[in-house]
């Protein structure tokens, strides 16, 4: 992978999109630039799915905390992931969240914590663990699930489908649920639910870990 030199500043987190990084940069163009990759705010250098969760927290944090996010900006660089990285992120976000947010997205994330423990339960033991975080989750939502099984909603889909729409869909809810309850701690929420979700999705080789190491300390030192 080609690094880029760390530049001498590095633009205050904002909003969105930027063109350039003398408009801004949001948390995944800035991790588009330590990955030395094109200046985007979609680099390939993260999975897909971490990659939106970044890009809403980022744009649902308060001005003041969205600095406080740098240091986690090595963390997803590098993390490209596999197949199962959609049910692992998508179950961990969610686990995170669901006792914590209003009663519609708490229907939403137990239907898709349904379809997901139904996949893991597929691909065991590789997704085992997930599959336990997602039970452990649905447990302490019995009205939720009730809610689902009324509907009839518990067809079966397959991993495609789950991760072209059910996952980006539990992501959002998730963190449009924390920002709903308008908790005094927002901030502190969304950016541990980025952490989560960072957690669950495979890590840099070693090789790649040691400078990206480096990188966390410039990050965490405060450079301007």
């Amino acid at each position: 992978m080609k690094h880029s030199r760390i530049p001498d500043g590095i633009p205050i987190l904002s909003r969105g999109r930027h063109r350039t990084p003398r408009r801004g940069a949001c948390f995944m163009e800035l991790a588009s630039v330590l990955a030395g990759e094109r200046w985007s705010d979609h680099p390939s250098c993260t999975h897909p799915l971490l990659a939106y969760l970044a890009r809403l927290v980022n744009d649902h944090t308060s001005d003041d905390g969205r600095q406080r996010l740098a240091p986690l900006i090595p963390s997803v660089v590098c993390r490209r992931g596999n197949d199962r990285t959609w049910l692992a992120v998508a179950v961990a976000v969610a686990a995170q969240t669901i006792l914590d947010v209003p009663e519609a997205k708490q229907r939403a994330l137990a239907a898709g914590l349904l379809q997901a423990e139904r996949l893991c339960a597929d691909a065991e033991p590789d997704l085992a663990a997930t599959r336990r975080e997602a039970q452990h989750a649905l447990g302490m939502v019995p009205g939720a699930v009730a809610w689902v099984d009324r509907l009839g909603i518990r067809g079966r889909i397959d991993e495609n489908t789950f991760a072209k729409r059910c996952a980006p869909t539990m992501v959002r809810c998730a963190v449009d649920g924390v920002v709903a309850n308008a908790s005094a701690d927002c901030d502190g929420r969304l950016g541990a639910l980025l952490e989560a979700g960072i957690a669950a999705c495979p890590a840099p080789d070693t090789e790649i870990a040691a400078p990206l190491s480096q990188v966390f300390a410039w990050c965490s030192s405060g450079h301007p």
